[in-house]
Parts: C-alpha cells; sequence; structure tokens
C-alpha cells in the first residue's frame, strides 16, 4: 500500500513538473534573452551570434541581445551562464578551447563543461590552413613533413594563442607526423600572420578568413585545409588528411548552450529556431563570406561532440608535454 501511494504521487510530481515545463516553453521567451559571447566583438563567435540573435529575435518576437564578456580564455562569460538560473535567459556561445581545453591548460576552470551547461546545437566552424611562407622550399603535406623532419627543433609556426585551434593542430600535426613544429603564440590571429609574412615564423595552422587573403596575393604558400573536407572558400587546396596524413582533421568549432537544468522544452524550441534560423540561405551566404561553415546537431549530439572533443585533445595536450597554468 505504501508503495502504490508513493508511486501515485510520483507520477504527480512528474505531471507537475512536465505541465510547469510546458507551461514555460509555451510562455518563453516572456523577457529580453542574452546570448553571452565570451570574447571581445568582431571575432567569427561574435559575428555567429549577432546573426543568430537577430534571427531567434524575429522567430520568437522577442529582443535576443548579445553582451560581449571577454576575459580568461573564454571562462568569464561562460562561467557567468554557467551559473545563471535555468530558465532560458542566459545562453552562452561555446568554443573548443572553453569547453574542451582549458581545463587542461589551466589549475582552476569554474564550471564542468559536461554538467553545467544544456547543449543546444553546434552553430558553424571556422576552417583552418596550414600555410607557409613562400622561402619555404615545400608545395604539399609530403613536402613538408620531409622539410620538417630535417629541420627538427627549426620551423617555429605560429598561432593566434594557446589553446586555441591553430595552437592545436600544430601538436596534432606533430603528433601525427612525427616532426618537431616548435610553438610561438601570438595576441591574436593578426600579429601572427603579420609576422609569418614578414618571414619572422615559417608557418601557420591559421584560420581561412585570417590567411586566405594573403593566398590569393602569393604573400602566403597553402599546403592543406585542416578539416575532413576541402573548403568551399578554396576548393583548389586539398586537405591535410587526404594529400597524406590520414584521419588528421581540426575544426575550431562554436556552438550555442543553456545553464544546466533548463527545462527541455526550452532547449527543444531554441534548438528547433535555431536550426531554421542557420539553414537560411542568406545566414550560410553571410557567415561563409567571413569563412564560416554552419554545423548542425541535435543537443544529445552537441553533448557528445563535446565529450569526444574533450577525449581527444586531452590526449594531444598530455602527450605535448603543455602543463596547465
Amino acid at each position: 500500500m505504501r508503495f502504490r501511494c508513493f508511486f501515485i504521487v510520483a507520477c504527480v510530481c512528474g505531471i507537475l513538473a512536465l505541465s510547469e515545463s510546458l507551461v514555460l516553453a509555451q510562455s518563453y521567451p516572456s523577457k529580453p534573452v542574452r546570448i553571452i559571447v565570451p570574447f571581445p566583438p568582431g571575432g567569427s563567435t561574435d559575428l555567429t551570434a549577432r546573426v543568430l540573435g537577430a534571427k531567434l529575435g524575429e522567430a520568437f518576437n522577442q529582443q535576443f541581445i548579445v553582451e560581449n564578456r571577454p576575459g580568461a580564455s573564454g571562462m568569464i562569460g561562460n562561467d557567468a551562464v554557467a551559473r545563471a538560473p535555468a530558465d532560458g535567459y542566459l545562453l552562452t556561445m561555446g568554443t573548443i578551447g572553453a569547453l574542451s581545453v582549458n581545463q587542461y591548460l589551466f589549475k582552476k576552470v569554474p564550471y564542468d563543461s559536461l554538467h553545467d551547461f544544456s547543449p543546444i546545437s553546434l552553430t558553424g566552424n571556422v576552417e583552418n590552413l596550414l600555410v607557409v611562407h613562400p622561402s619555404l622550399p615545400v608545395h604539399n603535406v609530403k613536402e613538408f613533413i620531409a622539410k620538417a623532419k630535417t629541420l627538427p627543433g627549426k620551423l617555429i609556426f605560429a598561432s593566434s594563442g594557446t589553446g586555441n585551434a591553430p595552437h592545436l593542430a600544430g601538436e596534432l600535426f606533430n603528433q601525427m607526423a612525427h616532426v618537431q613544429l616548435v610553438h610561438l603564440p601570438y595576441k591574436g590571429g593578426g600579429p601572427a600572420i603579420i609576422d609569418l609574412i614578414s618571414g619572422q615564423v615559417s608557418l601557420s595552422f591559421s584560420s581561412m578568413p585570417s590567411s586566405l587573403p594573403f593566398v590569393k596575393q602569393a604573400k602566403l604558400r597553402p599546403i592543406g585545409v585542416g578539416g575532413k573536407k576541402r573548403s568551399v572558400a578554396a576548393p583548389d587546396i586539398p586537405t591535410i588528411d587526404e594529400s597524406g596524413l590520414a584521419g588528421f582533421e581540426v575544426t575550431d568549432w562554436q556552438g550555442l548552450l543553456a545553464p544546466a537544468k533548463t527545462p527541455p522544452a526550452v532547449i527543444e524550441r531554441l534548438h528547433t529556431e535555431s536550426l531554421r534560423a542557420l539553414n537560411e540561405t542568406s545566414v550560410k551566404d553571410r557567415l561563409a563570406a567571413a569563412g564560416l561553415q554552419v554545423v548542425t546537431c541535435t543537443p544529445s549530439q552537441f553533448t557528445d561532440f563535446i565529450r569526444s572533443e574533450i577525449n581527444k585533445w586531452g590526449k594531444v595536450i598530455q602527450a605535448a608535454g603543455i602543463k596547465p597554468e
């Protein structure tokens, strides 16, 4: 009898919780929603947030306000969302560094990437391109690897900062190709490209938007694209994977997340409208013009993807001997 009463109470509580979630979803959003970009204005993540936010605002007939909270490699902005009420009114744009890498680079990260957020969807990625200074006598991946093996510890690759995609790409390349490229971090992609063009460094696994204009001007020589597929922006440049380093893949990804325990019905509404917006031709074209490729997925797929990225880069960072600061 007690078990039956307990079962009935549990069912009633479950029904009430579900009803409350559905009511919240139907009225959501009843006030402006803020999307935190944990980086300064002007970058690719910021652009995606603003384009997507405008479309979500139209879909929900409510303001979606983009708010930049840079600092601590994305941790300040993400921590604010991790600690926010789980009601869908404060979202964040998560990235490869902030959600998959920081825990290996810093002794203290204020949030848990897998437990403190409710993923909504991937939004896209920025393709990376291995480029070299024209003075380096190589024209493809095989020639580059052969040259690097004759110059262990002599070829310096520039990146936009420790722990971001260009740095990780170089470390992964080292391990897969069995070479010894030396990492030199810069405070942003711009300074890194300037020194590469001037010949101060030999190469970079730079973002496509940063490097492609200089490739077209013959100031840099392209060696290979870092993704699994050739870039729509540069279809004549082969991937590193197809050019002799099978399995090589680095994607500088980004995605939309809410605080953990946000009602599933709210997550589903945000997911549905985000995919609708991101798959509009006008949105894809605008982001593609800035070197961004739209990529979407389900919330559960996004969770699995974050987990796989954490595992992948943890192994790379450990093998590279990179210690947390």
